[in-house]
């Protein structure tokens, strides 16, 4: 069943232009709009097509596509992290090429290939096997499997759900909140807030 998105296409891109938009804000979200991915800096070529194939899984994406792996191979090639982790985790480099390295050992175990020469359907169960801590291999007796599968996970989810094109998709319009919000009641909108097409 099709649905037509909450807001007119181009709401958040012509709201960017406004008043209601703060500088800095404007500034982050057209980064964004307009990101191009250089070559990795961080991830081999092999390990940047296993996360991303770890992605699509997690994420699968239709329409405009979202780069997820660029923005983590340019937070890790910097040495950013996002200032906590897991004591039971190593530093964030070291946990994507642990965690990417477990991937492969696990296929390799259940379904005697590396993880980029599965079915969907065998990425998916063995997904599910790291998300509950039980999948086998070495790498995993080293680095939790699930707090890696919850650590990519968060920060796949946050590059999806702060692009401005997918903040459009399902209605969100909370950067132009420059003038404040004073209309809080239930079904209550801002003059600035598109209405439903």
């Amino acid at each position: 069943m099709n649905q037509s998105p909450p807001y007119p296409v181009g709401t958040v891109r012509a709201l960017l232009t406004t008043e209601h938009v703060s500088a800095k804000t404007r500034e982050v979200l057209l980064e964004r709009l307009t990101y191009q991915r250089g070559p990795y800096r961080f991830f081999s070529p092999e390990e940047a097509t296993t996360l991303q194939q770890m992605a699509d899984r997690l994420i699968p994406q239709t329409g405009y596509v979202v780069d997820l792996v660029g923005p983590v191979d340019e937070r890790l090639a910097a040495g950013e992290t996002d200032g906590w982790r897991y004591d039971t985790m190593p530093a964030d480099t070291d946990a994507y090429r642990q965690g990417i390295q477990g991937l492969h050992e696990s296929a390799q175990t259940l379904f005697g290939q590396p993880f980029d020469q599965l079915t969907t359907t065998q990425q998916d169960e063995l997904l599910g096997q790291i998300q509950q801590g039980t999948a086998p291999g070495d790498s995993w007796q080293r680095l939790a499997a699930d707090r890696f599968f919850e650590e990519v996970l968060a920060e796949l989810v946050g590059i999806y759900y702060s692009h401005p094109l997918v903040q459009e998709a399902f209605g969100y319009v909370g950067m132009a909140d420059k003038p404040g919000w004073e209309l809080i009641g239930l079904d209550q909108l801002e003059t600035r807030e598109p209405k439903e097409p």
